[in-house]
């Protein structure tokens, strides 16, 4: 008789980082002792739909989706994980059947569990009840992660009620019906882990990880003096810049102004993933931007650099190791130097989940530079990555856009550059074909919701003449769309070269 095969897709065996468990309908009872275990020690991966052995045994694909909410909702429920630490599953397909991947980052805040602390050990998730083993894993996870630091003085007053506001937005973008979204700024800070107890006075305060994602400037400058981000353009002199923009605003600001600075230096080659347009330079910079701002130390004086050169785009931020040397992007386990503030970011959708950087990078470079090598990621004080970007000698790359002439710093600190032409260009050339909305431009240009740039991006050129509202006498209106005028056709002819075909 012949032996029925058995699918063991990860290769590996249940350790400190990975837990496989039998999920054929319904949760397994131990799902939030093994979630407690790896937030309170170094993250790691669970598996529902496998057996110990990493045989796939599949789950039903009429629960998976019942089986997500209910992990996010609990995920979410102080009486179930304590403090709350939202979770977003993924169903993947395995050799025709359905397992649930659920990657639950280290935490710098100790959860419980039924009133219970667990630590993840060889054999399993282990019950922790001695007070002194408590205390010390309080003690560890707040000489390791600084974003915890009770900010005794700051203070709601402290806080911009416009990014919450625009927290709310973001989060409403990656799930419209994302829990958080409707939380008042007091609930929001509690449940997101931006609150905590100082050990030390006894009080209950706002974190530094607070006060970077919300606080003014003035505030930041304080709390963290050495924080800053120094983008700089290097294609005519390593030594000199071409262009350079400095931030040293809140987080969810941050995410944009770098971004934009990519978006003006870089260009964004057409690409199609099966029937779908795809950003590759979306989907490879934004994850890396991301990351600095993730996983930078803020009390380090040194600033975190990202250095767009001819031949490469090189990311530097200080970081305390958790291991030291080169990253295999095959063989890892991703570990967050800033829980609160990964976790926040991801709500936001401004990257998928942890790890996914590496390996979004690893995937589409191929695509955005052939044969430009593969990128390097080295932790170490500095934590550094690397994408090449060089084509092969005599080549142009689709990522190569012509250099701009030599200038000085382009803007004062923490202000948005100039707008990428390359943008315009992509916002002209999607209402050729027909008018569209605000949000139809966004999914054009493979964007999940309509950003600030954008919109900068479509009032200017309705300022210009080179679009024009469907319905001028509401310009504000639900309904309204916009249209390429006879200027605009003239513009993507004679500015950029685009013949109507």
């Amino acid at each position: 008789m012949k032996q029925k095969a058995t699918i063991r897709p990860f290769g590996l065996r249940e350790g400190l980082a990975l837990e496989f468990k039998e999920a054929a309908a319904a949760l397994p009872q131990s799902l939030f002792e093994t979630v407690c275990a790896f937030l309170n020690l170094d993250g790691g991966l669970i598996v529902l739909g496998m057996a110990d052995d990493g045989t796939v045994t599949g789950v039903s694909p009429e629960a998976v989706d019942r089986m997500k909410t209910e992990i996010a909702n609990l995920s979410n429920n102080p009486n179930k994980l304590d403090p709350p630490f939202l979770l977003f599953p993924h169903a993947v397909e395995i050799g025709g059947k359905l397992i649930i991947k659920v990657q639950v980052p280290a935490s710098s805040q100790v959860h419980k569990t039924g009133g219970v602390v667990f630590l993840r050990g060889e054999d399993g998730d282990y019950r922790i009840t001695d007070l002194n083993r408590i205390a010390g894993l309080v003690n560890r996870k707040l000489g390791f992660f600084t974003e915890q630091h009770v900010l005794p003085h700051l203070e709601m007053a402290d806080l911009r009620p416009d990014l919450f506001e625009k927290a709310r937005r973001l989060m409403q973008g990656r799930a419209p019906q994302h829990p958080w979204a409707a939380l008042v700024p007091e609930e929001l800070l509690a449940i997101a882990g931006f609150v905590r107890k100082d050990m030390f006075t006894g009080k209950t305060g706002y974190t530094l990880a607070a006060a970077l994602m919300f606080g003014t400037d003035e505030i930041i400058q304080s709390a963290a003096p050495g924080y800053k981000f120094d983008a700089l353009l290097r294609r005519r002199d390593p030594d000199r810049y071409d262009d350079r923009l400095i931030v040293r605003t809140n987080l969810i600001d941050a995410f944009d102004l770098l971004m934009g600075f990519v978006e003006k230096h870089l260009e964004d080659p057409f690409y199609l993933e099966g029937t779908a347009s795809v950003s590759l330079r979306s989907r490879i910079f934004r994850e890396l931007v991301a990351n600095i701002i993730a996983h930078r130390e803020y009390t380090s004086a040194a600033p975190a650099t990202m250095v767009i050169y001819k031949e490469k785009v090189e990311f530097k931020n200080p970081n305390v190791p958790h291991g030291r040397g080169p990253i295999d992007p095959l063989n890892f386990t991703p570990y967050p130097k800033n829980p609160t503030i990964c976790k926040f970011l991801i709500q936001l959708g401004r990257y998928e989940e942890l790890g996914s950087g590496v390996s979004n990078v690893t995937k589409y470079l191929p695509f955005y530079a052939p044969r430009a090598g593969a990128p390097t990621f080295n932790e170490d004080d500095m934590f550094t990555t690397v994408v090449p970007l060089a084509p092969i000698a005599g080549e142009v790359g689709p990522h190569v856009v012509p250099q701009p002439e030599s200038q000085p710093e382009s803007q004062p600190e923490s202000q948005p550059e100039s707008q990428p032409e390359s943008l315009d260009r992509r916002v002209l050339l999607s209402l050729r074909k027909k008018p569209s909305s605000k949000a139809e431009i966004s999914m054009i240009l493979g964007q999940k919701e309509v950003s600030g740039q954008l919109n900068k991006i479509i009032r200017g050129l309705v300022r210009q003449g080179l679009v024009e509202y469907t319905i001028p006498a509401k310009p504000n209106s639900r309904l309204q769309k916009y249209r390429l005028t006879p200027a605009g056709e003239r513009a993507l002819k004679e500015r950029f070269g685009e013949e109507n075909r």
